[in-house]
């Protein structure tokens, strides 16, 4: 699974190996490769995740202990 993926997406790709492994009568094999592939989902979401994060913007507190609203710079 090398191609990019949306958030959403790997969320619900994740949700059907899970109902899969649960319900369904699969072999070792399979299981282990149901196994891997989520895992690799579950890495690239965890890493939009934190792109998204470092994207939002920061809060602060300025000068006079006052809330300022500071953007992150986030270089691709």
């Amino acid at each position: 699974m090398g191609e990019d993926i949306s958030f959403e997406t790997g969320l619900e790709r994740l949700s059907r190996i899970v109902e899969k492994l649960e319900n369904e009568e699969v072999s070792l094999e399979e299981s282990v490769e149901k196994f891997e592939e989520g895992m690799e989902i579950s890495k690239k979401c965890a890493k939009i995740l934190e792109e998204a994060e470092m994207r939002i913007k920061k809060v602060t507190r300025g000068e006079g202990g006052k809330l300022v609203e500071t953007e992150i710079d986030v270089e691709k």
